[in-house]
């Protein structure tokens, strides 16, 4: 009997490349992957692993039937940090979702955030938040069989490259945040779970309830907390309070940081209904997701021949 097929939508990516990953591990489904150029080294990285890579582009909805045609699930992954899809995410995340509704797909897993605005009451604006968030409607209304949500941690993985530590101006290496390092309020994650709460949710079909929202983390933290872990390997790191005034000029799109460092001291990185939602993803994947000090011990050893990169 054939297996039924799982479309990523973003599978070349990190979050989206997680998934591919555990979906092979697990050999339940065959596995789909869009790409906009599929003769390209990491699409052909993948063919040779049994993935069907097709050529799709999420900027292009139409090029989407492709994907989606004859798929019994699939994962619809935006990236905001792409030049090309930034403020258009909601409009690409929709054009997507709607596309995937059109040509049959019956499970819908939407990776989506909090929608920062809302929970702010319009005091902050973080849109790689609320962009992906502003999708979450589309999704509940567009008649799917089954329709989930996945909410991804910040990646412990952002230390090894946009945050990693920095020279600090009077010597020594670490960060300047715009809030209270001590606050435990960041959720944050291996991204290679998250790959693994979505191939479970997929293998669950209808024992996971219909709109179901799964934050997947590792932990909670604070600054403070990252710091000390990384001090108990042999890191000589220190994290810095600033202005946010000061904070806003550090690097360009530092203001977008700036309010989402701002959102989580009020609001936590998961939002408010946090738990329940930390709960579901925990309930999917018995075996639990890695801690930071875990994934630090792997990664993050002392001297750039010991740091490695996930793979």
């Amino acid at each position: 009997m054939a297996k039924s097929v799982i479309s990523v939508i973003g599978g070349m990516g990190l979050q989206g490349g997680s998934v591919v990953k555990a979906l092979l591990a697990q050999g339940e489904f065959k596995v789909r992957v869009a790409s906009r150029n599929p003769a390209s080294d990491a699409a052909r990285a993948l063919a040779a692993r049994d993935v069907e890579v097709v050529h799709a582009d999420l900027l292009d909805p139409g090029s989407l039937v492709a994907a989606f045609k004859g798929a019994a699930g699939a994962l619809v992954v935006t990236n905001f940090w792409d030049p090309a899809q930034g403020e258009r995410e909601e409009e690409i995340g929709a054009a997507a979702v709607r596309a995937a509704r059109e040509a049959g797909v019956e499970h819908l897993i939407w990776s989506t955030l909090p929608d920062v605005e809302k929970l702010s009451g319009g005091r902050r604006k973080v849109m790689h938040f609320s962009g992906k968030a502003h999708v979450d409607a589309v999704v509940r209304s567009a008649g799917f069989a089954r329709h989930t949500f996945v909410q991804a941690p910040m990646y412990f993985q952002t230390f090894l490259g946009p945050m990693a530590p920095q020279p600090r101006p009077g010597g020594g290496r670490g960060w300047a945040v715009p809030t209270d390092p001590s606050k435990r309020v960041i959720h944050a994650g291996d991204v290679s779970d998250v790959g693994k709460a979505v191939a479970a949710a997929f293998s669950a079909r209808g024992r996971l309830p219909n709109g179901s929202v799964l934050s997947v983390c590792g932990g909670i933290y604070s600054w403070n907390d990252f710091v000390s872990t990384l001090r108990a390997l042999g890191h000589n790191l220190e994290v810095v309070r600033v202005p946010a005034e000061e904070y806003d000029r550090l690097f360009p799109g530092a203001p977008e940081i700036r309010e989402t460092f701002q959102y989580f001291e009020e609001q936590t990185y998961f939002g408010p209904q946090h738990e329940a939602h930390i709960a579901a993803a925990n309930a999917l994947v018995p075996g639990g997701f890695s801690g930071f000090a875990d994934w630090a011990r792997l990664y993050m050893k002392p001297g750039p021949a010991s740091v490695r990169s996930p793979k």
